[in-house]
């Protein structure tokens, strides 16, 4: 059981402890509850008998001495059972008494206003006494007085008269406090699966120990979809307030998806969100009818590492397009030869390479950045290969930037002629792509021959998630929502319409 004593020891003790705290205060009450009640109807006895003993004529004779005032006195006494019946003069000089030592001693009245004629009842010296006037044959003088009075029981005296009734109200008592905290313990330790008050301690502290210890952020939330529990690395990825626990997920300054992928209206296994610019994986968790947790890994450097991917993989795409036109170059180039068109091959020759050289001559003169130019030199022959010419906006014009400007307009450029490309389908038409430097930004722009994006989705298009695709695979719809991304971590913006196909621009501050 331990140290500390099991749970139901514990309630036990409480219990116990409990009842007779109860116990305790129900028998003051009591006592003193019947000391009011006796102090009341012994007051009303008292000034009865004193009332009748001062009615008799024996005791306002003025002739009659002690020897005859005793007579009334002691009967009286005997037949009502109080403790003593005292007659005395206007003097306060005692006549007649139970306790010969008391006879011609002076009675104590206290605070009685029996000398003026007027019965008095109260306590004296632990005894409730009435005092009762005789009056004279014309009533309106004090010859004699009657004290009556019986002794007030002590404290416990109540108590201990009846001790068979006390000792049968503190048994029930304690069976019924037994019985119950045996009963209430066995109910609170089935709700806690049988665990003991030290042990939920223990296992409440190691959870917060390992939720604000792991690095994946944690989220708590009930049926509700109110947040119940949120560890620091979740509070940190998603951004949330210090008091976010016991709000809802639809109060918080959280966008769309992840709100859909709180709350489960939106289902999935690692599903990529995007928050304060960092790229986070979601991943939520039914449990019953109690709500739900969802674990968050931050997964920024991984995109980033992708995205380096991507841009070698887009490399080699670009290479294995050049090398499969080269080598459709060169089977043109060899049968001409076989054919002995010489004159012909010559021809054919020099209008590649003027091809090639006019794009490359174009890009690096308008374009003084090397990694945007060399991004458009390479996507140039990706259009190729697919069989969409890439052309550029006549007054396009960029000088050398900063390396973070570079690398968000390389993002940029090569996610909107990735997309322009995917829009057109694979069918023949058009790309032409301006850059602009202005003095505090640098604007793109990316147009195609496709269909253009319809006006009512012009917004959505930019959110996480969303694709027009047939047939989507996989994490799609990032591309548009990385380049939002990029835009207004700078401060910038990015938006579409259509002008014989789709025009997006996009501002980037320096």
């Amino acid at each position: 059981m331990g140290a500390r004593g099991s749970l139901a020891r514990q309630l036990l003790v409480w219990q116990l402890v409990v009842v007779t705290c109860l116990l305790c205060a129900v028998g003051v009450l009591a006592v003193v509850q019947a000391g009011n009640n006796f102090r009341t109807t012994e007051g009303r006895r008292a000034l009865s008998v004193a009332e009748s003993v001062a009615a008799q004529g024996v005791v306002g004779d003025l002739e009659n001495g002690p020897f005859e005032l005793n007579a009334p006195a002691a009967t009286a006494r005997s037949f009502s059972g109080v403790d003593f019946v005292v007659i005395a003069g206007a003097d306060r000089y005692v006549l007649a008494s139970p306790d010969p030592g008391q006879l011609r001693t002076t009675l104590d009245i206290g605070e009685s206003t029996v000398l003026s004629g007027r019965s008095w009842v109260g306590e004296l010296d632990g005894s409730i006494v009435a005092h009762v006037p005789v009056l004279d044959e014309k009533g309106g003088k004090v010859v004699r007085m009657v004290a009556v009075g019986s002794k007030s029981p002590g404290f416990f005296a109540g108590v201990l008269d009846s001790p068979d009734n006390a000792l049968r109200v503190l048994g029930v008592a304690l069976v019924i406090g037994v019985s119950g905290s045996l009963l209430l313990a066995r109910r609170v330790k089935n709700q806690t699966l049988g665990l003991e008050p030290h042990e939920i301690t223990a296992l409440v502290e190691n959870r917060e120990a390992l939720l604000h210890g792991i690095k994946e952020g944690v989220v708590g939330l009930d049926p509700q979809h109110r947040i119940t529990l949120v560890n620091d690395q979740a509070r940190e990825l998603l951004a949330l307030p210090e008091d976010a626990v016991g709000r809802s997920v639809e109060d918080l300054d959280l966008n769309e998806r992840i709100r859909d992928l709180l709350t489960g209206r939106a289902t999935g296994a690692d599903q990529i969100v995007l928050r304060k610019g960092k790229v986070l994986t979601l991943n939520r968790m039914p449990i019953d009818v109690r709500g739900a947790v969802v674990t968050l890994r931050d997964r920024t450097d991984l995109m980033t590492l992708r995205d380096e991917l991507d841009a070698s993989r887009h490399a080699t795409d670009t290479l294995r397009a050049q090398a499969h036109e080269f080598s459709n170059r060169l089977h043109t180039i060899s049968g001409l030869l076989e054919l002995g068109e010489y004159e012909e091959v010559r021809g054919y020759v020099s209008r590649i390479s003027s091809a090639q050289g006019e794009w490359r001559a174009e890009v690096g003169s308008r374009i003084g950045d090397p990694a945007v130019a060399a991004l458009l030199i390479a996507k140039a022959s990706l259009a190729a290969e697919r069989g969409v010419g890439l052309r550029m906006a006549p007054d396009s014009e960029l000088d050398r930037v900063e390396d973070a400007l570079s690398t968000d307009l390389v993002t940029v450029l090569g996610n909107l002629v990735d997309n322009a490309l995917d829009a057109l389908g694979g069918e023949r038409g058009w790309i032409e792509v301006g850059v602009w430097q202005e003095e505090d930004e640098v604007r793109v722009e990316v147009r195609d021959s496709g269909p253009g994006v319809a006006p009512e989705i012009a917004e959505e298009v930019f959110e996480h998630g969303f694709t027009t695709k047939a047939a989507a695979h996989g994490q799609r719809g990032l591309g548009l929502a990385l380049i939002r991304q990029a835009c207004v971590r700078r401060g910038g913006s990015v938006e579409v319409h259509n002008d014989d196909g789709a025009v997006f621009t996009a501002r980037l501050p320096r």
